[in-house]
């Protein structure tokens, strides 16, 4: 079971950090690529859903660092 989580967590990670790095702070990052123009202003659909995708991630990386916490005790 500690191998499984400890394996998962490193996964977990790798994603964060990967969907992180995707954010931009003024569409010039991978996820603001060629989808809203720079007269537009406010967030693309894109942005939110990344926005949300790396919240489920990091609420992911929480329950898991928790199960670890548990596991080693």
């Amino acid at each position: 079971m500690l191998a499984v989580l400890a394996v998962l967590h490193v996964l977990i990670s790798i994603a964060l950090i990967v969907l992180i790095l995707m954010h931009s702070g003024r569409d010039t990052g991978f996820g603001g690529m060629g989808f809203t123009p720079a007269s537009q202003g406010g967030t693309h659909i894109v942005e939110r859903n990344l926005t949300r995708l790396t919240v489920v991630v990091g609420l992911l990386f929480l329950a898991n660092t928790i199960a670890l916490f548990h596991a080693l005790k």
